[in-house]
This record gives C-alpha cells, structure tokens and sequence, in this order.
C-alpha cells in the first residue's frame, strides 16, 4: 500500500508508516502547503491513498464523485494517544471491498 500523508496528518503516523514498510509521501517534503485538489491529483497520478485529518477531503472526493485512490481520515485525538502507547494499525480498502489490516508492534511515536 502506498500513501499519500497531507500536511494535517501527525508526522508522528509518517514515521511509523515508514517504519513499518510501508511507502509513504508527506506532503510538507514535496508540496508544502499544496491546495487539497493538488493533493488528491498528486494521490490519483501516483496511485495513493491519502492520509488526513482534513474532513474537507470527504467532501472533496466523496461528495463530488472526484475520482481517487482512496481517502483515510485520521482522527487527531485517536492519533495523539496512540503515538504515546498503543500499537498502530491501518484499515483500508483500495478501489473494492477486499479490506487488509497492517500492524506494526511498536507504538506510532517510536
């Protein structure tokens, strides 16, 4: 799975996605302060599924039927406890219903 980590994501979720294996972009390394519709374009050219605390990306892609490769929307409360004890999991589903959970056995802040 690749991601795509908007400027709201909690950095702490890109270091533990990347220490997992897992490919990750954060959009403060490639495009600081991109529009969201940039990111969504950015997500869709390079097939990844967008990591945000953003509700506005909801409305963006699934209100307007805006094609992309998926949106996961972070809760920042759920977040902030995790990176200080529980382990992480991701939950998504890429373009179907086959849903996959990848964990990792370190809290998200290590």
């Amino acid at each position: 799975m690749r991601f795509l980590a908007d400027e709201s994501c909690d950095f702490a979720v890109v270091r533990s996605l990347r220490n997992a294996g897992f490919d990750v972009v954060a959009v403060a390394e490639v495009a600081p302060r991109a529009l969201d519709e940039a990111v969504i374009e950015l997500a869709v050219r390079e097939d990844r599924i967008v990591l945000t605390e953003d509700k506005d990306f909801g409305q963006l892609v699934y209100g307007s039927g805006r094609p992309s490769s998926g949106v996961i929307l972070l809760d920042s409360l759920a977040v902030r406890e995790a990176a200080s004890q529980k382990p992480f999991c991701v939950w998504s589903t890429n373009k179907g219903p086959d849903w996959r959970a990848h964990s990792q056995s370190s809290s998200l802040g290590a």
